[in-house]
């Protein structure tokens, strides 16, 4: 079998022995659905709830990638602005470590009372949950690059701009795309606790919602269905940006190279 192949089989067949496992368990304890549905039950919820679902689904999905492409910008230009400054970098990086270490759930409210739009309020939380990674690991890829290389260019006197476009921007691309990774799942957990948060006050209309309210109306399998959407939601970014990387990298990287 292919390793291509072994990446998706595999992975697929231990999610089949879990179902099986977790079906026959709640058959043979003869679980109540309110406390433990079953996967049958869970699936019979996505069918019967679908159009409820998938639209909270869109609407999560849209602060995600909003606050996605919002932390990838502000990211980036914050990295590079660190990197043609180290001043800059010692007075501004330790916010940045403040701003991560901050819980979301903190800072939620106070953001969604400032800013009177629901939906920008949303994608400000989820901004800075996924900002830092983009941050620390592009500047840390533009930073990290060959010495020798380093040398050669300013022994060819190359411009400022030269070296961060030609060597600096290269060698920076498996950082950033980890990074990438890293933050996309972040933008979604952003996304969903803000939503939590905002929830509670009526404005909310994504998954977070829908689960407080399955959770105030004891619906646990539709509960657990939503549940489920946000789980292959950050799974299906996680693959996005994977193969992204692959397809920016592969080709030169050896972080991407195929191994037997």
């Amino acid at each position: 079998m292919k390793a291509g192949a072994q990446k998706v089989v595999w992975p697929a067949g231990v999610a089949l022995l879990l179902l099986g496992l977790w079906q026959a368990l709640v058959v043979a304890l003869r679980l109540p659905p309110y406390l433990v549905p079953s996967p049958l039950r869970v699936a019979q919820a996505l069918a019967d709830d679908a159009g409820l679902l998938f639209g909270s689904l869109l609407v999560t999905l849209k602060i995600t990638l909003l606050a996605f492409a919002c932390a990838t910008v502000l990211g980036v230009g914050i990295a590079f602005a660190f990197v043609q400054s180290r001043a800059l970098e010692t007075a501004l990086f330790p916010y940045a470590v403040l701003l991560q270490v901050t819980p979301i759930v903190a800072i939620a409210p106070l953001v969604i009372i400032w800013v009177k739009d629901p939906t920008l309020s949303l994608v400000i939380c989820a901004t800075l949950v996924a900002l830092f990674p983009i941050i620390a690991n592009t500047t840390l890829g533009l930073r990290s690059v060959n010495p020798g290389l380093m040398s050669f260019f300013k022994l060819h006197r190359a411009s400022r701009w030269q070296t961060l476009v030609r060597l600096r921007i290269p060698s920076a691309l498996p950082y950033f795309f980890g990074g990438l990774r890293i933050s996309s799942g972040l933008s979604l957990i952003g996304a969903v606790v803000a939503e939590f948060v905002a929830g509670t006050g009526g404005t909310g209309t994504g998954l977070a919602y829908q689960i407080l309210q399955a959770g105030y109306q004891l619906n646990i399998p539709r509960m657990f269905a939503a549940l489920l959407l946000i789980t292959l939601t950050g799974v299906a970014l996680f693959a996005a940006m994977a193969a992204l990387s692959r397809w920016a990298l592969g080709g030169w990287h050896e972080s991407e190279a195929i191994h037997d």
